[in-house]
């Protein structure tokens, strides 16, 4: 587990550059929204999404995430299929507050072109990656 300025980041995950985060399990990757991001937004409230069956591609919209101050995209970290939702946090947004990478997780993808998109994303073992990125979008909102 990388700790940076308080926030947590598996060191097993990858991270979209969009506050998204991938781990891979087998031949398809479950999908979540990272602690950063869950603790700028505040309580989360509503969470809407594409629908399983849907194709989705990477930096695209899977769907949008409400808190009491905010409202936004949720950007796939990966293209392919989504396969499963997470029903609970639908009920539940909240449980991503409380448990981002755990029971807080959004989408399971069945991934097309995995090997390609993981070399866009910050490896959980990329301390200075990570550092660099957790900088610009702490500048990012501040402005």
């Amino acid at each position: 587990m990388v700790k940076l300025e308080g926030f947590d980041f598996p060191d097993d995950l990858y991270y979209h550059r969009e506050h998204m985060w991938v781990k891979v399990e087998g031949d398809k990757v479950r999908v979540g929204y990272n602690d950063w991001a869950q603790k700028a937004a505040g309580k989360l409230l509503s969470l809407k999404t594409k629908r399983p069956g849907a194709p989705v591609e990477a930096g695209k919209t899977l769907g949008s995430i409400e808190s009491g101050k905010w409202v936004g995209s949720l950007k796939v970290p990966v293209s392919g299929e989504l396969v499963q939702l997470n029903e609970d946090v639908l009920k539940a947004p909240n449980l991503i507050n409380s448990d981002p990478y755990g029971k807080g997780w959004v989408a399971i993808i069945k991934p097309s072109k995995l090997q390609d998109e993981l070399k866009t994303l910050i490896s959980g073992k990329d301390t200075a990656g990570l550092e660099a990125w957790l900088k610009e979008e702490r500048a990012k909102a501040k402005q």
